[in-house]
């Protein structure tokens, strides 16, 4: 009868056989449909299980990566602006295969390895394995580039890390079972896990916007919103959208909605909605809707090179991006407590003397050695361009090129 079929997660969900050439082509046809309708790209969630191999007779699946070349030629084709995301939890030595070695595969990737290792400093006061995972994580093809996030509609992951790494995690941001998800993931949203501490939940969002990527936000961390830890699984994080006082949120006007508004506590609608913050020049919405506009005018981030600058302090990860003649330098204390940061910028002659903040008036001069001394408040950040804001008249229209330093 053939009452069977595979799967891979759910029982109620089975398994495409996507080696089948008429399951391709049928999979192509939908992307074609919603490409027609104006979509701007696909996130492609599980890769490594949707490209590999299946069937009765398949002990050890194979990855067939040449399916994503096939993917994204038929994007581009039809498309030629849009992307595909790729969600793949996989070990750096593999990101290449996701990518391709000339860039012709997944335009983006999901950056789960450093997203484990954030959450890790974060919670630790200890910078030093984000670091490794940033190294880790570097080669790429100059065409692709990650997606930073914070927390997404899963539970938040932590397979990757030793035992003694995701213990850490879960004492300082899902103590309670009920906050974990599978032994290895914690389901709550990211405002919750934080405490609702402005702070920290500016210091992770600074870190998500200039670390090496693209900052990808889930809906409704703009404005903080909570999880409801009532409900099953992964289901705690994907309540409808807070937009007003209005019933159910505004999200909807029927009185059963696909999923339960929060409408108590202090993550409740009528606490935590767009309209409030709209409203509130010192909001939550308002902050983002502020560090995004900066962050779009700092370029080097997304296409520059990076290097992360010594501080002999672990508490402190200081990072700095050169492009095209130009370099800005970002400084953040993953501490409860304020820490003093000494360093210097690692630049030729007087380049790194001047450090413009690009977020307040706070600026900094180097000493006669070249040091750059900072006090950081408790979870405290900095955005400095280096040099001065004369940066779009240094700006090289080619990379590698110094115009200070001429070959």
């Amino acid at each position: 009868a053939k009452a069977w079929f595979f799967h891979r997660f759910y029982d109620f969900q089975p398994d495409l056989n996507t080696s089948n050439p008429y399951v391709q082509a049928e999979i192509l046809k939908i992307m074609g449909f919603w490409i027609q309708l104006g979509v701007s790209g696909f996130r492609m969630d599980a890769v490594p299980f949707v490209i590999a191999t299946k069937g009765a007779k398949v002990k050890t699946p194979v990855e067939q990566y040449d399916m994503l070349r096939s993917l994204r030629e038929f994007l581009q084709w039809r498309q030629g602006n849009a992307i595909i995301l790729a969600e793949a939890n996989v070990l750096p030595e593999t990101d290449m295969e996701y990518f391709g070695k000339d860039g012709d595969r997944m335009h983006m990737m999901f950056n789960f390895h450093v997203n484990q290792n954030l959450f890790y400093a974060m919670a630790s006061a200890d910078s030093r394995p984000l670091a490794k995972a940033l190294a880790a994580t570097k080669p790429r093809p100059a065409s692709a580039q990650w997606g930073l996030f914070l927390r997404n509609h899963d539970e938040l992951d932590l397979g990757r890390l030793t035992k003694a790494q995701r213990d850490v995690v879960f004492k300082n941001f899902g103590p309670d079972k009920s906050m974990q998800l599978y032994d290895r993931g914690i389901r709550r949203r990211l405002a919750p896990m934080l405490g609702g501490d402005r702070r920290r939940l500016e210091l992770a969002y600074s870190l998500m916007c200039t670390l090496p990527g693209t900052p990808v936000i889930r809906y409704g961390d703009e404005i903080g919103m909570g999880d409801n830890l009532d409900l099953p699984e992964r289901n705690c994080a994907r309540t409808p959208m807070q937009w007003s006082t209005e019933p159910q949120g505004g999200f909807t006007k029927s009185e059963r909605p696909c999923a339960p508004v929060i409408d108590k506590g202090p993550y409740g609608y009528e606490h935590i909605n767009v309209a409030k913050q709209r409203r509130d020049p010192n909001s939550m919405l308002n902050w983002t809707e502020r560090i995004i506009r900066m962050r779009k005018e700092v370029p080097e981030i997304g296409w520059g090179d990076f290097r992360v600058i010594a501080t002999r302090d672990p508490a402190i990860l200081a990072i700095r991006y050169d492009w095209r003649n130009n370099s800005v330098l970002f400084v953040h204390n993953l501490d409860e407590k304020p820490r003093e940061a000494s360093f210097s910028v690692g630049l030729s002659g007087d380049e790194g003397k001047h450090l413009i903040n690009l977020l307040s008036e706070n600026h900094s001069e180097a000493n006669d050695r070249g040091k750059h001394t900072l006090m950081l408040e408790a979870y405290g950040y900095r955005w400095y361009r280096v040099g001065g804001l004369d940066y779009l008249l240094k700006r090289s229209d080619i990379d590698g090129v110094n115009a200070n330093h001429p070959e």
